[in-house]
């Protein structure tokens, strides 16, 4: 409806502000679940975090460290657990956590436990990898490695994973970084097919290049092919957590954050 003012026709302010506030997207009814990781607000403190996740309609979080610390007290992670709830945001893993140490690997999984999650994402010195089979063992946790690309000497993609890990506790395995293994110059949509038994978390980015020089963009703007991800995710029925890792322009990543997620829900649409 329109009222006459002057010479012009505008929209009916009664109306306007009658008409409720856009509804959350509807489900896409995947066998995973969609979230983001810590790490994207390592600039940004809990609550802003929070706050973004809320308005993308996110509802899992991996926590870093630098919002929960490993040397929280009890009293700590009860008041960040009510504080995530408060946004409906549910931390479902911890990491990615350094181990370096058999005494960091002791610490960490008895933080982990403290703080109520059964998956650590872990990047574990190589020689101690023999430890963490016998934690897994003890605690019963999943372990996700997390991959690095070219960044890093250890765990530069899914296939050097697979060979450290796969004599091992079939509880530990990958956190799939799909840019850093697109960087060591492998296929993520392969290596998901590969690998999914071994696979327990997934961070997603998009990349600029099959080479160390190339680069963290938003998702859709760069080289992986995101139709077939997301086929494959469904192919394999993976059931973990998808997470956006958002690693540009992070002083101000949020438009950057939208537009991935948007995107990718794009394509969880657009492949049905």
């Amino acid at each position: 409806m329109f009222v006459l003012i002057g010479i012009f026709l505008v929209p009916n302010m009664l109306n306007a502000q009658e008409r409720p506030d856009p509804q959350p997207a509807p489900e896409t009814r995947e066998s995973f679940k969609l979230g983001v990781a810590g790490y994207t607000f390592v600039k940004f403190d809990l609550e802003t975090a929070l706050k973004t996740l809320q308005r993308c309609d996110i509802h899992y979080l991996c926590i870093k460290d630098f919002h929960l610390p490993v040397e929280s007290t009890d009293e700590e992670i009860a008041a960040f657990h009510a504080k995530c709830a408060g946004y409906g945001v549910k931390g479902y893993a911890v990491g990615p956590l350094y181990m370096r140490s058999k005494e960091e690997i002791d610490k960490d999984f008895e933080y982990a436990k403290r703080v109520g999650v059964t998956t650590i994402v872990g990047v574990p010195n190589y020689d101690l990898l023999p430890y963490v089979d016998q934690k897994v063992k003890e605690y019963g946790f999943t372990y996700a490695i997390h991959l690095h690309g070219p960044d890093q000497e250890i765990y530069q993609d899914a296939e050097v994973v697979w060979e450290k890990t796969k004599n091992l506790d079939p509880r530990i395995g990958m956190c799939l970084d799909i840019g850093h293994d697109t960087r060591n110059g492998k296929d993520p949509v392969a290596d998901l097919k590969k690998y999914h038994t071994r696979i327990f978390d997934i961070h997603l980015k998009d990349v600029t290049g099959t080479t160390k020089s190339g680069y963290s963009v938003e998702v859709g703007r760069g080289i992986i092919d995101f139709p077939s991800f997301v086929k494959m995710l469904r192919e394999v029925n993976y059931t973990g957590c998808v997470s956006l890792e958002h690693e540009r322009n992070m002083d101000d990543p949020f438009m950057g954050i939208a537009e991935s997620l948007g995107y990718f829900r794009a394509m969880l649409v657009a492949t049905k």
